[in-house]
């Protein structure tokens, strides 16, 4: 027979029945959420715009379908995906539970490469990794020609899906090819799946994939396992610390920076401090990006300190905090990240420290962008929208969700509900920093009008007589000393709300402060301004949850505790031997239902969640040793 003959089905009609697929492959009695309507849809041919938070099981609503498909004669199912970790990790994972999968990238030899095309152009294979700029090339082009004549196309499965977008938060021009796979296999279903889309990013996914016909399923945006904390930037490297050791010791984290340089000196003061934290970000040898990416994934307790180039497609479930040390530019950012802590569904902590600088930085790299003007017009709106999320006094998660547009009730577990701030009338405060911006811009004590910095405003509200303040006699302005009654730090709070407020503005690369047509309505007494009390400096423990990684949860017995540890251990070492990330082995959750039950059967182990027929078969009676029940 040829090689590129169509493989020989039995009838199944049960195997591939979508629920059925969920138990004996992956171990899941149950679907989640809208996953059973999505799978249902997409099984049947249907196109699909499915907006699913991070750690939803977004990976189930195209590998179910792409499976029972399969089963059913389809062939072979096309992942398009933007990572090289996300593909060895997905595929990986498919593998251990018996799914016929691979991928297609620049780690593959000439001779692997080749392997896995004849797999799948064969029709054996169930599904196939790639990037964007790979589906799109020419040749591949052809082979899916030859796979769709012979039935053999079953479904594409766009990962990722703002990318695509202009208005997302990670564009990335390759995925504007994917336009080519409606025009070419317009009968074969596709799946455009992302964690982060607001109305903008969803009308544009759309639009530049064709989806105009597919149903659009959004879930909940909520992840209420994950605690939003906000702090007022403090000396930002002691308050990470303290949140860390405090809330975290020994547990993996990842920490955001904005800056390569910022990234390396933070991975090592936290080293100098005795976590142990490794750098991630694009100008490090692909190497040693990998060497830092595979101990993140295998080692318990790293703390990756990042930029943004670190973390999509990341899987580990047991990331137990992320923190920003530096604003992101949106919403959806904010979201994407603080969305990898917590994928398991176990208490997380989202944590983020920031400042005036932070404002400052991110309206300047929006104004210096080469973009239009119109997407600048955007760009300032999702970034006022964090700002407000920022100094919101109300409920973090309420927030949050609204800008999803998705309406909910206070949540009690975030700081503003935990711990809710005080506020005070800053009226007259923002109205004295206001007037001596001013008065800067009038006259500059003989040197012409000018513009200052918001630490020399600070000065001279507060009646600081320093060699500047001197070298332009603005000790002789009324605004001299008019706002001794703050401290530093006040005024740092109410010149930081200001800018978030948008009536003033940072300019040029001095960042001197600057009026709005917003300032006029506060400066004539218009409108009054309730603003957050900044927060006192904290130096003992937070709120948080405390925790040790390797300690067993809380409601094992005390043996068995001892059967968790014994699992974990036999874990790592099967994970070792095939080069697996623990997780794919299997997840905590699963070890601890297994030690809470101790199942004295293969049939037992069976019906616990998490265990699917090939990972019983493989690992059934090893696991019953270490139990002690075999």
């Amino acid at each position: 027979m040829s090689s590129l003959a169509p493989p020989t089905h039995r009838s199944q009609p049960a195997s591939a029945e979508p629920l059925h697929i969920l138990d004996e492959v992956f171990g899941y009695p149950h679907f989640r959420g809208r996953q059973q309507d999505i799978v249902a849809h997409v099984v049947d041919g249907g196109d699909a715009l499915v907006l699913m938070p991070t750690g939803g099981g977004k990976s189930l609503c195209y590998q179910v379908p792409a499976i029972a498909r399969h089963r059913r004669g389809r062939g072979v199912a096309i992942v398009v995906s933007p990572l090289i970790a996300l593909m060895h990790d997905q595929v990986g994972a498919l593998e251990e539970v018996g799914v016929h999968a691979a991928f297609l990238n620049s780690t593959l030899s000439l001779e692997e490469a080749q392997h896995v095309e004849r797999e799948m152009m064969s029709g054996r294979l169930t599904l196939l990794y790639a990037a964007p700029e790979r589906i799109t090339t020419p040749r591949f082009l052809a082979q899916l020609d030859s796979l769709h004549q012979r039935g053999l196309l079953s479904l594409f499965a766009i990962d990722e899906a703002h990318c695509v977008s202009q208005w997302g938060h990670d564009f990335r021009s390759e995925y504007l090819g994917l336009s080519v796979l409606h025009e070419r296999f317009a009968d074969v279903p596709r799946i455009a799946l992302t964690a982060t889309a607001d109305e903008h990013t969803r009308a544009d996914i759309i639009e530049r994939l064709q989806l105009q016909d597919a149903r659009v399923f959004i879930s909940s945006f909520d992840r209420p396992n994950i605690r939003y904390l906000i702090v007022e930037k403090d000396n930002p490297r002691a308050q990470l610390l303290r949140f860390v050791r405090d809330e975290h010791e020994g547990e993996a984290g990842v920490v955001y920076c904005q800056s390569r340089k910022k990234v390396e000196e933070t991975a090592a003061w936290l080293n100098d401090e005795g976590l142990t934290a490794l750098p991630y970000h694009a100008g490090l040898d692909a190497a040693v990006r990998q060497r830092h990416q595979d101990r993140f994934l295998r080692e318990e307790g790293i703390v990756m300190v990042a930029t943004i180039a670190f973390g999509m497609g990341i899987d580990k479930p047991d990331v137990r905090f992320v923190a920003h040390l530096d604003l992101p530019k949106n919403i959806e950012s904010y979201y994407q990240e603080t969305g990898r802590a917590g994928r398991d569904g176990e208490p997380a902590e989202a944590w983020m420290a920031y400042g005036l600088a932070d404002v400052v930085n991110q309206r300047r790299m929006i104004d210096d962008s080469p973009a239009g003007d119109e997407f600048k017009r955007v760009q300032r709106g999702k970034l006022d929208a964090l700002l407000a999320l920022a100094e919101t006094h109300e409920c973090r998660r309420v927030r949050l969700l609204d800008y999803f547009g998705e309406a909910s009730r206070p949540c009690g577990n975030c700081d503003n509900c935990l711990q809710p701030p005080a506020t005070w009338d800053a009226t007259e405060a923002a109205r004295k920093a206001l007037s001596c911006i001013y008065r800067f811009h009038q006259h500059g004590g003989g040197f012409g009008p000018r513009a200052f910095g918001a630490g020399h405003l600070i000065d001279v509200l507060r009646g600081k007589r320093t060699d500047k303040v001197a070298q332009y006699h603005h000790d002789q302005l009324s605004t001299f000393g008019i706002g001794a009654d703050l401290s530093e730090q006040q005024w740092r709070s109410v010149l930081r709300q200001l800018v978030a407020l948008g009536h003033v503005v940072a300019e040029g690369e001095f960042n001197t402060l600057g009026l709005t047509d917003s300032a006029r309505t506060v400066l004539r007494g218009e409108v009054s301004l309730q603003l957050r009390v900044p927060a006192e400096t904290k130096r003992g423990k937070s709120a948080g949850r405390k925790a040790s990684p390797r300690a067993a949860p809380a409601d094992l017995d005390a043996e068995a505790q001892e059967r968790y540890q014994a699992l974990k251990t036999w874990r790592a070492e099967v994970a070792r031997e095939h080069n697996l990330p623990a997780y794919v082995v299997f997840h905590d959750a699963t070890l601890a239902e297994m030690a809470r039950v101790a199942p004295g059967s293969l049939d037992e182990l069976g019906g616990i969640s998490g265990v699917g027929a090939k990972k019983l078969e493989a690992y059934g009676s090893e696991i019953l040793r270490v139990l002690g029940t075999r």
